[in-house]
């Protein structure tokens, strides 16, 4: 990240907007900042911006909301920061396409380093579907598309198709947590949400796919969250 980097602040409290603006200048950002969902709304539409930093409480539009028309037709980094530290408030932005979620009250460091991160995810995940790749591979991992083929060091191993949706899922959101729902959703293609299930494949995924399944690094839970596929060093 460096100057041509733009970020969105869109935050109503006038003390943390300008701690926020001075943080982003002292570090050599591009920013811009609104105090409205609206402004926000129009700012991303008028130059769409490569982070926006949201707050959820604002007085004409609830974040979650703005995640969701966001989402609609950009996937640029999210992340939230705000004074509601509920698991739901989590579980509620993460699913809508949040890619981080920074509690009130926060360091400037904590925050910047989010920001390098969530970026460093973005960009990687942008060039690898821009390849047109119909192969994945992460550590000692490969998913063969086309062919739908998992390898592991190599080795082919065998999913059964809900394991497989599970993985190609997680796999195509590499380093984003996926929560429960969302996850059930788009397996099961219903509203109703079978954690209990999910749980189940899950932990088979794993022992077929982990090099030592009862310390597991590639697939990690978020506990009351989801999970998350991480990025392994090549």
């Amino acid at each position: 990240m460096n100057e041509q980097t733009t970020i969105l602040i869109c935050e109503d409290d006038t003390a943390i907007n300008k701690l926020l603006s001075i943080t982003m200048e002292v570090a050599g950002y591009r920013y811009r900042s609104v105090t409205t969902g609206k402004q926000c709304i129009r700012e991303v539409v008028r130059e769409e911006p490569d982070v926006l930093l949201l707050d959820l409480g604002l007085p004409d539009m609830e974040g979650v909301e703005i995640i969701k028309k966001v989402r609609a037709f950009s996937d640029f980094s999210i992340i939230v920061i705000s004074a509601r530290g509920e698991e739901t408030d989590k579980v509620m932005a993460l699913d809508a396409g949040a890619d981080d979620y920074l509690t009130k009250p926060f360091s400037t460091e904590e925050l910047l380093a989010r920001l390098r991160a969530t970026y460093r995810r973005s960009k990687t995940a942008n060039k690898e579907t821009g390849q047109e790749s119909t192969v994945f591979s992460n550590g000692w991992l490969s998913i063969d598309y086309l062919a739908q083929e998992v390898l592991i060091q190599g080795e082919k191993v065998h999913l059964t198709p809900i394991e497989y949706k599970l993985l190609v899922l997680l796999a195509n959101n590499l380093n984003r947590v996926l929560t429960y729902q969302f996850i059930t959703r788009d397996i099961w293609s219903y509203n109703e949400t079978d954690y209990a299930a999910l749980r189940v494949f899950a932990t088979t995924l794993r022992k077929k796919i982990e090099l030592d399944p009862s310390n597991p690094i590639l697939i990690q839970t978020h506990i009351g969250i989801g999970y998350r596929m991480v990025k392994l060093d090549a």
